[in-house]
């Protein structure tokens, strides 16, 4: 994976033709000048009305050309900016969608969008400055010293002993700018979240009134933003007025002993003006040097926290092994696996699925059943025990080869503002013959009696079906790829027992050749399994058939007995 400095190497050409330009036109900004004492000390003096009009018409023109070239450069550096940041933030994207689960919650969602959107912005911005002004402002500097010492050498020392001072000034701004402007980026990280929750759960803060509360939380974290952005503000600001300061003084000396060596006859007052004018360019540039240190420390910091993510090394590493000849279509052999590598958050799981059966997941609020799925799709890998699907080992098949095997429901799933087809197909090629069998299979025949059918448009999150609808939604996309292993984590909780019963027919019936898991917390939705897991507390402590599990698992039967009743048999 590259650095950021690796998206600049294939506009090295550009570059170079922008940086020519704009070379060009900085020369060429300082002989006007040169030009300016010409005039006053040659043509002014001996009343020379041509030579002032044509030393002027040659002044008006170097100040055309500067003009045009530096058009010309700031529109190259424009284009080229633009396109490094929009490979740039393509890449990383696509980085973000590589990552693992276990990355993704290091880094957090709203940290990843921070980065997605204000540091690519500061990085764009960066490359356009320096591009821009990291030519032009070294030139004009550099130049106009050299060119102020061939006119007048004494001045030019009293100017030249202010740069050890001003170099002081940036090299410290730099040094402190990158961390602060490190924090400033991390306090929008936790701006970010805080949006993030504010807007997921809207409904609930305001059913449960707490408006309020919720704008006071986003209140502390917005000042604490601010506070950062403050800090680091005033740390960059003290650099602009320390350097006028500074180059304000070394004006000051200028006209001072240069009146004086104008009145001891040692120079002329052309040569004085032309100085200033010298004087002048040489402070804007150091101003535009400051404004390039300050766009680099929030650049750099950026820039870093985009490698981070560039450079992450691939965690889910693809192992060559060869297959087995096993029986079971999904095995788990005695697999733990923990979060935060304190504590197990599933231990020894052992269990094992033939091909076409069905397994049913069931236990309390946080014993582990989503856990079990997520090792199952790879979002992590396992510390101990081993995974085999088909006889290989999980850890030897590729993203590819393992997800177009998979078909899957989240509890909480989403729904793109987009139209019910696209949403089921999700850029898959898949028929609307697949689709309608899908559907069918799904017990979502209401999207039929929609005005515009498949057609119909959704808004974000599916927010104008019901709870059930947007369930048989996505598990119509689940089928409609015709998986082998279907994984359905309580997609329906939101369905009625009667849709629900139908749905788990339809799925023997026209998927009875897939292996399907279910976690659920409705006995009825799994008591028809070939195998049941009953969970708790990250361990197994019960499984087997329905009628086995009542003789044998007291947790299974009491649960059976507060949802069935008398029907529990």
């Amino acid at each position: 994976m590259r650095t950021v400095g690796h998206y600049l190497k294939p506009f090295i050409g550009r570059i170079s033709i922008q940086m020519l330009i704009k070379i060009s036109g900085t020369v060429v900004e300082l002989f006007l000048p040169a030009l300016l004492k010409v005039i006053i000390d040659t043509y002014a003096a001996g009343h020379d009305l041509g030579g002032i009009w044509r030393t002027g018409a040659v002044m008006v023109l170097c100040a055309f050309l500067a003009w045009l070239g530096n058009c010309a450069a700031n529109r190259m550096s424009t284009n080229i900016s633009r396109e490094v940041t929009r490979r740039l933030r393509t890449d990383l994207f696509r980085r973000i969608s590589q990552l693992s689960a276990a990355q993704q919650d290091r880094l957090t969602d709203a940290s990843l969008v921070s980065r997605l959107t204000t540091d690519t912005y500061n990085v764009h911005n960066m490359i356009d400055r320096m591009q821009r002004l990291g030519v032009r402002a070294p030139m004009l500097l550099v130049g106009g010293i050299i060119v102020s010492a061939l006119t007048e050498p004494v001045l030019t020392l009293v100017l030249v002993a202010t740069l050890p001072l001003l170099a002081v000034t940036v090299w410290w701004s730099s040094r402190k700018g990158v961390p602060l402007f490190t924090l400033v980026q991390e306090g929008q990280d936790h701006l970010v979240r805080k949006v993030q929750e504010n807007m997921s759960g809207a409904r609930v803060i305001r059913a449960l009134s707490r408006t309020k509360w919720e704008q006071d939380a986003f209140g502390e974290v917005n000042a604490d933003l601010a506070a950062r952005q403050r800090k680091a503000d005033l740390t960059m600001a003290v650099v602009s007025p320390i350097t006028s300061f500074i180059l304000n003084a070394a004006l000051a000396m200028v006209v001072l002993v240069g009146a004086w060596r104008v009145s001891a006859g040692m120079i002329g007052p052309g040569t004085i003006i032309s100085f200033l004018s010298f004087v002048t360019i040489i402070l804007n540039a150091l101003l535009m040097v400051t404004r390039i240190f300050v766009m680099y420390s929030k650049g750099s910091a950026s820039a870093k926290r985009l490698e981070e993510v560039l450079l992450m090394p691939a965690d889910l590493m693809i192992e060559e092994a060869d297959a087995a000849q096993e029986e079971e279509h999904i095995v788990f052999d005695h697999v733990s696996f923990s979060y935060n590598k304190n504590y197990d958050n599933v231990t020894d799981l052992d269990f094992r699925v033939r091909r076409g059966q069905t397994l049913g997941v069931i236990g309390p609020t946080g014993s582990g059943k989503s856990t079990l799925l997520s090792l199952l799709m790879r979002q992590y890998d396992a510390d101990r025990g081993e995974i085999r699907i088909g006889g290989r080992p999980i850890r030897s098949l590729t993203p590819e080869e393992l997800h177009d095997r998979l078909g899957v429901v989240f509890q909480y799933d989403f729904l793109m503002a987009d139209t019910i087809r696209e949403n089921i197909r999700f850029g898959r090629e898949i028929s609307d013959d697949a689709i309608c069998s899908a559907i069918e299979t799904a017990q979502a025949s209401f999207i039929h009696l929609k005005e515009d059918g498949l057609d119909h448009e959704l808004n974000v999150r599916g927010r104008n079906l019901s709870g059930g609808q947007q369930q048989r939604v996505l598990i119509s996309r689940a089928l409609a790829g015709d998986p082998r292993i279907l994984l359905l984590d309580d997609c329906s909780s939101a369905l009625d027992f009667r849709t629900d019963r139908e749905l788990r027919h339809a799925l023997r019936q026209r998927h009875g050749q897939a292996t399907t898991v279910i976690v659920a917390q409705r006995v009825s939705a799994v008591m028809a399994a070939d195998l049941i897991l009953v969970m708790d507390r990250g361990r197994i402590i019960g499984q087997g058939t329905h009628e086995t599990l009542l003789e044998s698992c007291p947790m299974y039967r009491e649960l059976c007995t507060l949802q069935l009743g008398g029907d529990a048999a």
